[in-house]
């Protein structure tokens, strides 16, 4: 569902394999994927970017076509550290030393912890609809718990969420589409069904929830040790919904400041999915951002 021009691949690395597509010419810039989608989710705005930069979009490790290693009792192979691990790999693999990030959701939380942990590799970070983790959870109460609700369900002791969601796939991947966004019409007949079909899969939804699982624990333990000693070195956009959880509960550009030196951004019109509701503007505020002069090493 890409324009043509764009190369699939399957890369393995220490712990997986990763699936994408790459396309354009220029720079480097790495697209990574939220909940529920794949890669698929840039199908509108890779193309943008590739007008002016090496687009690589990926599915991340436990979703899409991408591996589903094996996990341990505390869920260390699907932190956020070791699904970025995959992604240096991969980038390194094809060539890119240093790129930049655009991460959305889940794909955001990747994106920041790589920021964090290699920060020699990313040169510009772009963080979609998100906060840190750690600040997510700093400020739980009866609201937060309503609005997060996939987060309690999906980190639950196995086999509770992989055995309900195996009786109606499409029951929670159209309930993500439709409840978190302002225009469910963004996802056509044929992009809902690849979505689905990846939860149709018992691997990838076990998969997804060992991520949550290692999410409420050794996420939140990673972005705490970090609090205060550690900082975001790169140029940072944060874009989120105008409309969204985040907009009403947090002050996102106060918070990312706690964490980066130079952070851009601001609301935009649209519900969570920002990529597919609103791709035009994304792309247009990304290929702005993706144009700052990287920070040198």
């Amino acid at each position: 569902m890409y324009d043509d021009g764009f190369e699939e691949f399957d890369l393995a690395t220490n712990g997986t394999t990763i699936h994408g597509r790459r396309g354009g010419q220029g720079e480097p810039v790495l697209l990574l994927h939220g909940i529920p989608e794949t890669h698929l989710m840039w199908r509108h705005v890779a193309p943008a970017l590739a007008e002016r930069f090496t687009v690589v979009a990926t599915d991340l490790r436990g979703y899409g076509a991408s591996g589903k290693p094996p996990t341990c009792p505390d869920h260390t192979p699907y932190s956020m550290r070791e699904i970025a691990r995959d992604q240096v790999e991969v980038m390194a693999k094809l060539g890119y030393g240093r790129f930049s990030v655009v991460g959305h959701d889940r794909g955001a939380r990747c994106a920041y912890r790589m920021a964090l942990d290699h920060p020699r590799t990313v040169t510009r970070l772009a963080v979609l609809d998100v906060i840190p983790t750690a600040d997510t959870y700093r400020n739980v109460d009866r609201e937060f718990t309503r609005a997060f609700w996939i987060w309690s369900f999906l980190s639950a002791p196995e086999p509770v969420p992989e055995r309900l969601i195996a009786q109606a796939p499409d029951v929670i991947v159209n309930h993500m589409l439709d409840a978190w966004s302002d225009r469910p019409e963004a996802f056509p007949a044929d992009v809902r069904a690849a979505y689905v079909d990846a939860f149709r899969h018992p691997d990838t939804v076990h998969a997804v929830c060992e991520e949550y699982r290692a999410s409420i624990t050794l996420d939140v333990a990673h972005d705490e040790a970090d609090r205060g000693r550690r900082r975001i070195s790169c140029p940072v956009l944060a874009l989120w919904s105008g409309t969204g959880f985040l907009a009403g509960r947090y002050e996102p550009l106060k918070v990312w400041r706690q964490w980066a030196d130079e952070v851009h951004g601001g609301p935009m019109p649209a519900g969570h999915f920002l990529a597919e509701e609103a791709p035009a503007e994304t792309a247009r505020r990304l290929l702005d951002f993706l144009s700052i002069t990287p920070t040198k090493a």
